[in-house]
């Protein structure tokens, strides 16, 4: 019987990333702690400003006062806040990290496997704070930007909701017919 050559079995992305980490502990220590530092930060400024807001005036403290208005203030407000005591500094966490993934030789990252990854599933998200801008917009033009949430009727939300579709269709469908158009037109 003969034997067959072994051939050598390449280790996994899993095992270079671990040893990685092992050969760089302390980095991904500091970064661990600095991310769980960052996380507590942001979560502790949110509770800090929200008793703020509300002592200050900034906002109503009862929820059925809110008016867009007070919602709008309170959210530029708060991401204001964030951006400037986590953001900063977190920012500026990321550079330094990126320094030093810059400064480590191409052949430590080589079985990283940290190339370009195509996942087009992940992206989007950029609807749903539109939708919200084009809300706040018909509020803001029909008079309520001041008045209570509480005051607003179903009927109201649901055809404001109808209008900002109506107002979406047009926006995207003019083009997309134009351009039907125009495509028709070239053969």
């Amino acid at each position: 019987m003969t034997e067959q050559p072994q051939t050598p079995i390449q280790p996994t992305t899993e095992a270079n990333w671990r040893s990685f980490i092992k050969r760089h502990s302390a980095v991904f220590a500091v970064l661990t702690a600095g991310a769980i530092a960052a996380a507590a930060a942001a979560v502790y400024l949110f509770v800090w400003f929200t008793g703020n807001a509300q002592t200050t005036g900034l906002v109503p403290s009862t929820l059925n006062l809110w008016s867009m208005n007070s919602a709008v203030i309170f959210m530029i407000y708060a991401i204001i806040w964030e951006l400037a005591v986590v953001g900063i500094p977190v920012a500026l966490a990321a550079i330094a990290a990126w320094q030093w993934w810059k400064r480590i030789p191409e052949s430590e990252k080589a079985g990283l496997n940290t190339g370009k990854r195509h996942k087009s599933r992940d992206a989007g998200g950029a609807i749903s704070p539109l939708l919200f801008i084009a809300f706040a917009i018909k509020v803001y033009f029909d008079g309520n930007w001041t008045q209570p949430i509480a005051n607003w009727t179903l009927d109201y939300v649901v055809g404001s909701m109808v209008t900002i579709l109506l107002w979406a269709a047009a926006i995207f469908a003019i083009p997309a017919v134009i351009g039907v158009i125009w495509w028709l037109s070239r053969r």
